[in-house]
């Protein structure tokens, strides 16, 4: 089957650093821009980081940039997303998505394929 699983979240301190992982299976891989969402009770879903289908192209929300990197690994068909200096902010469930050929990275509508989520605590 199509799919994508999310995986690394867990409870971190704040100033912690953590690794997620999404590996997708039923697809091919390399030819899809992929996502990260997050979503934190009470609040809206939001942007959170993309990567192009080939890796070139990077983009992130403001409120990360210069702490998360997306990366993408074509071999194991697997995106990631090192979150580094993590806040009590950050603390929300994490999704990875598959985006379709159109559309801006930003926009949750603009994904075709998403994974379950994974928890990310930090604590103050």
């Amino acid at each position: 089957q199509v799919q994508l699983v999310e995986s690394g979240g867990g409870l971190v301190q704040a100033g912690g650093s953590l690794r997620l992982s999404c590996a997708a299976s039923g697809l091919p891989f390399e030819n899809y821009g992929m996502g990260w969402f997050r979503q934190a009770p009470g609040k809206e879903r939001e942007f959170v980081a993309g990567i192009s289908s080939g890796g070139g192209y990077t983009y992130y929300a403001d409120s990360v940039k210069g702490r998360f990197t997306i990366s993408r690994d074509h071999a194991k068909n697997t995106v990631y997303l090192q979150m580094n200096s993590l806040r009590p902010e950050d603390t929300a469930v994490y999704s990875c998505a598959a985006k379709y050929p159109s559309g801006g990275y930003y926009d949750p509508t603009s994904y075709k394929l998403w994974g379950q989520g994974t928890q990310v605590t930090v604590s103050s």
